[in-house]
C-alpha cells in the first residue's frame, strides 16, 4: 500500500497516489490536494484542515438550486444603537427585609431610649420631691402642671420609642441570625415571623430573645459574646418583672403606698434605660464592637519564660567623648605592655 496520499478539500477522503497525481476525488468530485505522506506532521503538510457545519454541503447545495433574490443595499435613518459590547445586567431589587425603615436607626432609636426612660426617672423623682415639700406647705398650681406635664410627656414618649426601638432590634436580630448562618454554610431554620412574634408579644418575649442570641453566640463559638447575652437575659427578665411590679402598684390606694410607687416607677425607668444600653451593647458585642461602636481589638496574654534580651544595641558615645575613651584605653594598653616587659 502506498504511504502516500492525496486528501479531498470537500469530503476529507484521502486517495493514495499509485503512480501521476489526481485532480479530482472520485467520491465527489472536489478538488484533491498535493500529494503528502501519510503520517507526515502538520508543520510539513502542504494544506490545513478546515472545520465546517454539517449541513454545508447541503446549503451550497440549495443555494445552487435556488439562488436567494437580489436585495437593497442596507441603510440607516439614523446612527445604529447596537454594538458589540453587551449591556450590563440590571441590578435586581434589594430583597426586602423585616423593620427595614427601622432597622438602620436601630442605634439611634436604642440610645434615645435609654435617654428618655432616664429624663422619666428624673421626672418621677422630681414629682416625689414635690410631694415631700407638700407635706408641710401648699405647691403652687404651675409647678404641679409642670411637674405633671413632665412625668406625661416623658412617660409616654418612653414607651413610644421603647416600641420602636424593640421593632428595630427585631430587625436587626434578624439580619445578624441571616449573616451568622450563611457564614456556616446553612440558612436559618427560624423565619422572621417566627422571630418577631417570639420578641414582640408580652410574656412570651422574656424567654425567646435569650434563645435566639444564644444560638447566635453558639455559632460564633466567642465566649465574651455568650457572657454578654446571658447577661443581657438576666437584665431583660428583671426589667420585665420589675415592670409588672410597677404597674400591680399602681393599684394601691393608700397615699404611702402611692408616694412609694412614685419612688418604685422611678427605679423601674431607670432600670429601663439600663436594659436599652445592654441591648445596644450585646447588638455591637455580637458584630465585633464595643458600647462605642470602635473594632474590637483581640488579645491574647502569653506566659514569659526567659528574661527580656535588648535586640537592639545600645548607642554608644561618639566625638570627643569617644576619643577620649579610645585614647584611656590605649594609654592603659601601653601601661600593661611596660609592666609585663619589666616583670621579665
Amino acid at each position: 500500500m502506498s504511504t502516500v496520499v492525496q486528501p479531498c478539500a470537500r469530503c476529507g477522503a484521502r486517495w493514495a497516489v499509485q503512480g501521476a497525481p489526481m485532480h479530482w476525488c472520485p467520491r465527489c468530485r472536489g478538488v484533491l490536494l498535493s500529494p503528502g505522506p501519510i503520517d507526515a506532521p502538520a508543520d510539513r503538510r502542504n494544506y490545513r484542515w478546515v472545520a465546517r457545519k454539517p449541513d454545508q454541503r447541503g446549503r451550497r447545495a440549495q443555494s445552487a438550486v435556488r439562488p436567494a433574490p437580489p436585495s437593497r443595499t442596507p441603510r440607516y435613518t439614523q446612527i445604529p444603537r447596537w454594538g458589540l459590547i453587551d449591556p450590563p445586567p440590571h441590578a435586581g431589587g434589594a430583597a426586602r427585609r423585616p423593620f427595614g425603615k427601622l432597622t438602620h436607626s436601630v442605634i439611634r432609636l436604642l440610645v434615645a431610649t435609654a435617654v428618655v426612660f432616664g429624663l422619666a426617672a428624673v421626672a418621677e423623682l422630681a414629682r416625689y420631691g414635690v410631694l415631700l415639700r407638700n407635706r408641710t406647705r401648699l405647691i403652687h398650681p404651675a409647678v404641679l402642671f409642670a411637674s405633671d406635664a413632665f412625668v406625661i410627656g416623658a412617660g409616654v414618649l418612653a414607651v413610644v420609642l421603647a416600641l420602636l426601638a424593640a421593632a428595630a432590634t427585631v430587625g436587626r436580630l434578624i439580619e445578624i441570625r441571616r449573616s451568622a448562618y450563611a457564614a456556616t454554610g446553612r440558612r436559618d431554620p427560624r423565619s422572621p415571623r417566627a422571630l418577631a412574634l417570639g420578641c414582640l408579644i408580652p410574656v412570651v418575649n422574656l424567654l425567646w430573645p435569650g434563645v435566639f442570641l444564644s444560638e447566635v453566640a453558639a455559632l460564633q463559638g466567642d465566649p465574651r459574646t455568650g457572657r454578654a447575652v446571658r447577661i443581657w437575659w438576666a437584665a431583660w427578665v428583671f426589667g420585665g418583672l420589675v415592670t409588672v411590679a410597677a404597674l400591680l402598684w399602681r393599684t394601691a390606694d393608700s397615699l404611702q403606698a402611692e408616694a412609694d410607687g412614685v419612688l418604685f416607677t422611678a427605679f423601674t425607668d431607670a432600670v429601663a434605660a439600663a436594659v436599652a444600653l445592654l441591648t445596644l451593647w450585646v447588638l455591637r458585642t455580637i458584630e465585633g464592637h464595643d458600647l462605642l461602636g470602635r473594632s474590637r481589638t483581640a488579645r491574647r496574654w502569653l506566659i514569659a519564660v526567659d528574661p527580656a534580651v535588648p535586640v537592639i544595641e545600645p548607642v554608644h558615645p561618639g566625638g570627643r567623648a569617644q576619643a577620649g575613651a579610645d585614647a584611656h584605653e590605649d594609654n592603659g594598653a601601653e601601661d600593661r605592655e611596660q609592666e609585663e616587659v619589666m616583670a621579665k
